[in-house]
């Protein structure tokens, strides 16, 4: 973290010296979007640290943990699928979820469906694309995701 606080700042001196008038409109930019994500940034948190302080480690462990197998992916993989959550909130709570025990092939699984698979987007995606392709894209994503844990499993 410390390297990449390093670098950031290196490239904002850099670019400070070429346009500092760009730089400093993008810094606002970026300030703006930062004051606008972060009430839902918190609440997110909030909601996913008070869930998972109701659901016991040993639920937790017991249907996604080290010794849940497939009964463990499908859980995840199903969660995943239609949890709306998004990326920065996601990979801090798999965070908390390996600290709490459960299966890295698990975390694969929820983490490739969370972001490839949309369920409750369907509707919506379905207008651009139409159902044939929403669902072929959808169904080949939660194929995909399991791949992708059984290749985890096989390397951790």
């Amino acid at each position: 973290m410390l390297i990449l606080s390093i670098f950031t700042v290196g490239c904002l001196l850099i670019s400070f010296l070429i346009d500092s008038r760009k730089t400093l409109n993008g810094v606002r930019k970026g300030l703006k979007m930062f004051i606008n994500l972060f009430p839902a940034l918190l609440l997110m948190l909030s909601l996913v640290s008070v869930a998972l302080l109701l659901i016991p480690e040993e639920t937790l462990i017991k249907y996604m943990g080290e010794g849940s197998g497939v009964k463990g992916w499908l859980t995840s993989a199903l969660l995943g699928s239609v949890a709306l959550i998004p990326g920065f909130i996601a990979y801090p709570l798999c965070g908390i979820m390996v600290k709490s025990g459960v299966a890295y092939s698990t975390i694969a699984v929820f983490i490739t469906t969370l972001m490839m698979v949309g369920i409750l987007t369907m509707p919506i995606e379905s207008r651009f694309f139409g159902w044939k392709t929403t669902i072929i894209r959808n169904i080949l994503s939660f194929i995909g995701a399991v791949v992708i844990g059984f290749i985890m499993m096989l390397l951790l």
